[in-house]
C-alpha cells in the first residue's frame, strides 16, 4: 500500500471516529467560545449532571487513548474520571471502550487544557493526573509544558484545597523540571520516584496501569517517572 494510500486510510478512520464521538454519551466537545463567552452546562455540576452521584472527581490531561482514565475508573469505581484532549479520534477508544464495558464512571472531554477553567468549577475537582504530556524541551515551547507556572494556577483554581497532583512521564527533562519548579513554589512533593518500575514501594496505580507508547517504552528500558504533590 502506497504512502497516500496510507494517509487516505488515516484520514477516514479519523471521521468515522469523529462521528462515533458524537454519538457516544460519555463524550463532551464543546466550542471554544462556550467556553470563554458563557457558563458551561456541565461547570460545577459534573457529579450531578452527568455522573449522577457525589463521588471524588478525577481528570486525566492529554489522556491521548484514553487508557489511564479506563484503567483508573475500573480500579476506583467509587470516583468519577474525565479524560481530557485536545485530539477526539485519539480518545474514542477509551470512550468505546468505557461503553462496550459498562463503565459509568469514565467520560471523556475534547478541548484544550488551558480552558480547564471554563469547564470545572472552582473547588470543584479532587486530583489531577497529568499521563505522558509531551516534555516541550525547546525554550520558545515553554508556555504549553503542563507544569508550568500559568498551568500550576489553573489547576489551582478548579482543585479543591487539599487536591492531589500526579504527573508520570518517560521524560527525566520533565520530572527534572516540575520537581525543581515545586520546591521553588514552596509545593508539598508528597512522592517522587525516577524509576518507578525498578524501585520498591511505587504505587500500585501508577505501575498497574499502563498505556500503549509506556508498554514501547518499557520494552526499551526506558524509565518512567512519578510525582505527587499539592499545589499550596
Amino acid at each position: 500500500m502506497s504512502s497516500k494510500s496510507v494517509k487516505n486510510v488515516g484520514s477516514k478512520n479519523k471521521l468515522k471516529r469523529f462521528k462515533e464521538n458524537e454519538t457516544f454519551a460519555n463524550v463532551f466537545q464543546p466550542k471554544r467560545e462556550e467556553l470563554t463567552d458563557e457558563d458551561y452546562p456541565l461547570k460545577g455540576n459534573w457529579r450531578k449532571e452527568f455522573f449522577n452521584n457525589d463521588n471524588p472527581l478525577v481528570l486525566e490531561l492529554g489522556c491521548g487513548k484514553g487508557e489511564y482514565t479506563v484503567g483508573l475508573a475500573k480500579r476506583y469505581p467509587n470516583k468519577n474520571f474525565v479524560g481530557i484532549d485536545i485530539k477526539g479520534a485519539r480518545f474514542w477508544r477509551g470512550a468505546k471502550t468505557a461503553l462496550e464495558d459498562n463503565i459509568s464512571n469514565a467520560a471523556f472531554l475534547r478541548t484544550q487544557i488551558e480552558l480547564i477553567d471554563g469547564v470545572f468549577a472552582e473547588n470543584e475537582v479532587d486530583e489531577i493526573w497529568i499521563t505522558f504530556p509531551d516534555p516541550q524541551i525547546k525554550y520558545k515551547r515553554t508556555k504549553h509544558r503542563l507544569t508550568n507556572l500559568q498551568f500550576l494556577e489553573r489547576y489551582k483554581k478548579v482543585l479543591k484545597p487539599n487536591g492531589l497532583m500526579h504527573l508520570k512521564t518517560d521524560s527525566e527533562f520533565m520530572h527534572g523540571y516540575t520537581l525543581g519548579l515545586l520546591h521553588g513554589l514552596g509545593h508539598d512533593v508528597l512522592y517522587a520516584n525516577h524509576n518507578v518500575y525498578k524501585l520498591e514501594g511505587s504505587p500500585e496505580e501508577v505501575t498497574e496501569i499502563q498505556t500503549y507508547y509506556e508498554n514501547q517504552y518499557l520494552e526499551k528500558d526506558k524509565a518512567i517517572t512519578y510525582i505527587r504533590f499539592k499545589i499550596n
